[in-house]
């Protein structure tokens, strides 16, 4: 028999169900981070997941990604019939009868598991969404919605719906609708109306082909319109590249929003959400110190980011690869922190960002008990150990940002005549004036700065 545990239900929002396949070789740990990261990816979709469907297999299965007794399951969660409708009679070869063998054994080997369901009045409660925990194709898609009666969207899917929420800017919705076009292309011939269509021949099929040729015009169209904005977008960091700038990266959720607003004493959105940022923000540290340091906010990550948003936000998250330094910030409290922390360090490899100098900055240590802190401490005896919300560490984390820039400085000993006041007033603005001597000959400055900057005020004192 299936355990039944009743989750509280909060509110009246649409309602959801996780599906999930536990694969031999994948531990405990890592598919209960998944499953819960894929839980919150939901609510932030804003769905209240009710149930999960879990199942351990070698495969998912071909058809509808669970096995027949799982998939009956899902259907008496979601109203549906748990059958799936063929238009094609199956071939019944000795591998998929083997096959189909192994999925009974099985769905009979899991009377064990555990089906959480909400106290949502029974197997007639309406449910919105089933979201599944891996990359599946169209027709898996198609059968499970078939069988349940609901709409269904797979991890990647999820992740793009919220991109499609989330994005504010003209060209985060560029690069998100991208992405979306591209996702839901080849599932328009796996969809109802489209298997409809292709049934039968002339008007039907030739307006299956129409809406496809839409779709690629479409993202031909969009693409245009992002290299555009991406022009201009690159004239605005180039005029950047001369500044000294620090890019805030890391996991969705990491709080790197927080730590910009903190730093910077901008109206940076925040909210506990995945993905809550998704348009990158460029503000001076604050209180502003000369030479002046940028801050920028990047995209956070997460495991398994589809590959067309990572190439969609290319240009978002090359703000990464051109800066002087990367705050790369996680999320301490989090379980699941050291996969978080592998996850970005991938992606920020998969863009060439990787070789960018870098700090490790460990966030939200005010939710970390006492042991835990000193454990991380010695572990990462170079790390910056920070809570967002405390003004003390946000203090020494400024600091510690100029001390960076500072590390390369070269002191030097200049006399500025005092007919050449705006050399010195370049000097403070492009480095640290240590000693003002005011003189018969002219200001003595003893002065720190880059070497280029050295170099630029020693040419402009040339007779």
């Amino acid at each position: 028999m299936v355990a039944i545990r009743a989750l509280a239900t909060k509110n009246e929002r649409p309602k959801a169900v996780l599906v999930a396949v536990h694969f031999p070789r994948v531990e405990d740990h890592e598919f209960d981070s998944s499953l819960e990261e894929l839980g919150r990816l939901v609510t932030t979709l804003g769905y209240q997941v009710v149930a999960r469907i879990l199942q351990p297999r070698s495969h998912l299965e071909a058809a509808a990604v669970i096995g027949e007794g799982k998939l009956q399951e899902l259907a008496e969660i979601t109203g549906g019939s748990g059958h799936i409708e063929s238009t094609a009679p199956k071939r019944r070869d000795k591998a998929r009868l083997r096959r189909e063998a192994e999925d009974r054994d099985d769905d009979e080997e899991d009377d064990e598991d555990v089906v959480d369901v909400d106290d949502i009045g029974g197997p007639d409660a309406k449910v919105d969404l089933v979201a599944v925990d891996h990359d599946i194709s169209p027709s898996q898609a198609r059968n499970l919605e078939r069988a349940t009666g609901v709409q269904v969207l797979d991890r990647t899917g999820v992740i793009i719906e919220i991109f499609h929420r989330h994005a504010k800017s003209r060209e985060a919705r560029l690069q998100v609708e991208i992405a979306r076009l591209t996702y839901t292309a080849p599932r328009m011939r796996e969809s109802p109306g489209g298997k409809e269509r292709q049934r039968g021949r002339g008007a039907g099929e030739a307006a299956l082909e129409l809406d496809r040729r839409k779709v690629r015009d479409r993202i031909a169209e969009l693409r245009e319109e992002l290299a555009a904005v991406q022009r201009d977008q690159d004239v605005r960091r180039a005029h950047r590249r001369q500044a000294r700038r620090i890019a805030l990266v890391g996991y969705t959720n990491a709080g790197k929003s927080s730590l910009m607003r903190a730093l910077t004493g901008s109206e940076v959105y925040v909210e506990d959400k995945l993905f809550a940022t998704l348009d990158t923000t460029v503000r001076a540290l604050h209180p502003e110190a000369k030479p002046r340091i940028l801050v920028s906010d990047t995209v956070g990550f997460i495991k398994k980011l589809p590959h067309d948003l990572v190439a969609s936000f290319k240009s978002t998250l090359d703000e990464a690869l051109e800066a002087t330094h990367l705050l790369h910030v996680v999320d301490a409290a989090d379980p699941s922190w050291q996969d978080q922390l592998e996850v970005t360090r991938d992606v920020l490899a998969e863009i060439g960002a990787h070789e960018v100098p870098s700090t490790l900055v460990m966030n939200k240590i005010d939710l970390l008990d006492p042991a835990e802190l000193s454990r991380l401490r010695v572990r990462f005896p170079d790390a910056w150990f920070v809570s967002a919300r405390d003004p003390e560490d946000v203090a020494k984390v400024r600091q510690r940002i100029i001390e960076i820039f500072e590390s390369a400085y070269e002191e030097v000993e200049l006399v500025i005549p005092y007919d050449r006041q705006g050399v010195l007033s370049e000097m403070h603005d492009s480095g640290r004036v240590v000693e003002e001597r005011w003189e018969e000959s002219g200001v003595t400055v003893r002065w720190r700065a880059e070497p280029e900057a050295i170099g630029r005020v020693r040419s402009r004192l040339v007779p």
